[in-house]
């Protein structure tokens, strides 16, 4: 039987609850709903990127791929990647953002993009990801 192993890289704090930020077990790995929080540092609590829908998707998107790294990935790993906006107006600029992020991307992995209303206060978007390792 295959481990199961958490991901929680340099990158991220301790998960709040009983959850991990990743997990992998053989050759699937889950990323869970990740938020524009900038990177991990000792007595800062978790702080968003900035007030903007762009700083805010690099730095989920950041949070993602490192959690994809941790676990031995890369987004040309992943399969499914879902988006959650806050904002029904920002459908086009999260677009424009995604489509140059991954420019260079060989194949696309499919996507669902959707608005969700219940991100802390401040937060803009969530993207959680589903990666198959090769």
């Amino acid at each position: 039987m295959t481990e199961k192993i958490a991901l929680t890289p340099k990158t991220h704090t301790t998960p709040p609850a009983k959850f991990s930020h990743g997990v992998r077990k053989g050759n699937i790995l889950q990323v869970a709903g990740q938020v524009g929080f900038l990177p991990a540092e000792e007595g800062r609590p978790p702080t968003p990127a900035g007030p903007t829908l762009r700083e805010q998707t690099l730095q989920t998107l950041a949070n993602v791929r490192a959690i994809l790294e941790e676990g031995g990935a890369s987004w040309e790993d992943v399969m499914m990647l879902r988006v959650y906006l806050t904002d029904v107006d920002h459908f086009a600029e999260m677009n424009a953002i995604y489509n140059a992020y991954f420019e260079n991307l060989v194949e696309v992995p499919a996507a669902r993009t959707t608005v969700y209303v219940g991100l802390p206060a401040g937060l803009l978007i969530e993207i959680d990801a589903l990666a198959v390792l090769g």
